[in-house]
């Protein structure tokens, strides 16, 4: 075996295929467990931010998560790289 046919092997589909998977069920899972009002406040973010900064539409998101007692949500927000030179 050379050297490059170390970089031409290729990992086994089915492991992509699995792993693929597991990420789509994982978000699956938290889209299920999410409030229904999330998407409208989603939403409004976004509306509220387009006022002072152009962003695209997946500029905003939105995490929650429920401890011990507590729900905590967590808004991230991409800007653009110009929007902080103003």
């Amino acid at each position: 075996m050379s050297f490059m046919d170390y970089f031409r092997r290729k990992q086994p589909t089915a492991s992509v295929a699995k792993e693929r998977l597991q990420i789509i069920v994982a978000h699956q899972r938290q889209q299920r467990n999410a409030p229904d009002w999330l998407p409208s406040l989603q939403a409004d973010v976004l509306a509220a931010i387009r006022k002072y900064v152009a962003v695209e539409d997946n500029a905003v998101d939105f995490q929650m998560e429920s401890g011990e007692g507590c729900e905590v949500l967590e808004l991230n927000v991409t800007l653009p790289e110009n929007a902080l030179a103003g």
